[in-house]
């Protein structure tokens, strides 16, 4: 077996540890920009290793943006290194010591194959020694090639459908095909400008406004509302496949699921309310399983129980959850629904106490989780029964002396101190948080849910807040649906952009099943498109 996440996150830290080490040392021999601007993406990259090594002890979202700003300060340190090579090329150009352009290869990766090629040949002048200028007479001896990445502007075309009438001469009667069937009827978008638009939206943080100018750039006015309106449109073509999704998740033995709050208009009230979001998810590759992956969103105007209770309606098998008590309807009894618990959320609470007091306590409870979390590395990937087995030898007897160690820690506090509530919040959900023992398909955390969520929890800052209730159904419908593509390694933007073509020239809701992205076929040639990206 390679090695482990956590072995490699370790190695990456220590890496980058000597790499800083070495560059601090010879800060005073080098010019200073360059290595200065190259010694703060070495730490800020160091940073992004340790937060990820400490996955286990914040939340995905609030993990997942400081790791997205420590991203985009690398960027900005990046830019001031080119621009330091850059002048450190030209002096050195300046000075005659060596060519300004050559450099210690970077080690990039080659470009992908896929990717269409464009040669341009760049002949040399004809100056030979003896004086020829005949071409006839030179001897080709190979050839030395530089590829580049090059990126072709966003196009947008005008796809005219012709179809032309012919009469017969003999019986006059007249001939034509019939009107091409097109996703908006009478409409101007084709299906990959009408896929584009939602996916824009609600996958890449744009909303409609943004787009609408990025669009008039191109040349073409297309106004907010007309965008918003094919985000309602492409909605309502995707709900049977979304419908679809829903029931193959539900039908899972296994379902991860968790919530985010999503602000939503409320009108005649000047002000917004909070929404929920929710995700209901299956993923039986940890353990090699043979379903497909999926994710089923569902959108709420509140955080009610009786919101999954009528999303699970039907459903019969293991919710792995956090303690929201909502759940508990669900799961009392234990008879239909069977609720394990998150460890995640158990280590969070002992974290935060043990960042902000620095408790030795803290400390060592959160080294017995993390045993835990080792047990679970060195399992992913096997047989739901192989890895029922190695907790059971294990984890097992480590969630004892846990278990222990906590009873012992709790006795000796009182009630009020933050590490006493922590333990309290663990003790008292023993039994769900111990769960995860008793099958092997089920995961000692909730974390696949709560990366499931964290795209809408980033790209919920660029629209601010939803406009209705009915918004957010179309949200969870296109969310549904894009998720549940990357999970079976599609493109998104590709897939809806096939399946609303698909769809609007006639393919039967009876036969949604083709579509579903673990059964989808690509077309033999690209769909004609009204938004070309490169």
């Amino acid at each position: 077996m390679g090695s482990t996440p956590q072995a490699t996150a370790d190695a990456e830290i220590t890496a980058l540890r000597a790499v800083i080490l070495e560059r601090d040392a010879a800060l005073a021999e080098r010019e200073g920009r360059l290595l200065n601007a190259s010694l703060e993406i070495e730490k800020l990259r160091l940073q992004i290793a340790i937060l990820r090594r400490e996955r286990y002890g914040r939340s995905s979202e609030k993990l997942g943006g400081r790791i997205d700003k420590l991203k985009m300060l690398i960027g900005d340190a990046e830019e001031d290194a080119a621009a330091a090579r850059l002048v450190a090329d030209q002096k050195r150009a300046t000075r005659g010591d060596g060519d300004p352009g050559k450099r210690r290869p970077a080690g990039r990766c080659p470009l992908p194959d896929h990717l269409p090629r464009e040669t341009v040949i760049h002949e040399p002048a004809f100056a030979c020694h003896c004086g020829c200028t005949d071409p006839a007479r030179l001897v080709r001896l190979g050839e030395d090639v530089t590829e580049v990445l090059g990126k072709i502007p966003t196009r947008l075309k005008v796809i005219r459908h012709l179809r032309p009438r012919y009469a017969c001469r003999a019986c006059a009667a007249v001939l034509q095909a019939p009107a091409p069937d097109l996703s908006v009827a009478r409409g101007r978008p084709g299906p990959g400008l009408l896929a584009h638009v939602p996916v824009s939206k609600y996958l890449d943080g744009l909303p409609p406004y943004r787009l609408s100018g990025i669009l008039a750039r191109e040349g073409v006015a297309i106004e907010r509302q007309t965008l918003a309106d094919w985000v309602g449109r492409g909605a309502w073509w995707l709900r049977p496949l979304a419908e679809a999704i829903g029931r193959q998740a539900l039908a899972q033995p296994v379902i991860w699921t968790d919530d985010t709050p999503v602000r939503v208009l409320a009108p005649g009230r000047g002000r917004t309310r909070e929404g929920r979001f929710w995700v209901y998810a299956s993923d039986p590759r940890p353990w090699g399983g043979t379903g497909p992956p999926v994710a089923f969103y569902r959108y709420s105007p509140d955080r009610k129980g009786e919101r999954p209770a009528r999303h699970l309606a039907g459903f019969s098998g293991w919710l792995q959850a956090d303690a929201y008590a909502g759940y508990g309807a669900l799961t009392r009894g234990g008879q239909r629904i069977i609720h394990a618990a998150c460890w995640a959320h158990a280590r969070r609470k002992l974290y935060e106490v043990w960042e902000a007091t620095k408790a030795p306590a803290a400390e060592r409870l959160l080294a017995r989780i993390k045993a835990l979390y080792d047990v679970e590395q060195a399992i992913n990937g096997q047989t739901a029964g192989a890895r029922h087995a190695a907790r059971a030898a294990r984890a097992r007897p480590l969630l004892e002396e846990l278990r222990s160690a906590m009873e012992a820690e709790r006795r000796r506090l009182s009630a009020k101190p933050a590490l006493a509530k922590a333990l309290h919040y663990a003790l008292v959900r023993w039994d769900a948080l111990t769960r995860y023992l008793d099958d092997g398909r089920l995961s000692i955390d909730n974390n696949l849910a709560e990366r499931l969520l964290r795209g809408i929890a980033v790209t919920r800052k660029n629209y601010l807040f939803l406009g209705s209730d009915t918004g957010g159904e179309r949200a969870a419908i296109i969310d549904t649906v894009d998720e549940t593509a990357k999970l079976n390694g599609l493109d998104p933007d590709a897939y809806i952009r096939t399946v609303l073509d698909r769809l609007a020239r006639g393919l039967t809701i009876s036969r949604v099943t083709d579509l579903l992205p673990w059964n989808f076929q690509p077309d033999p040639q690209p769909v004609g498109s009204g938004l070309r990206l490169s």
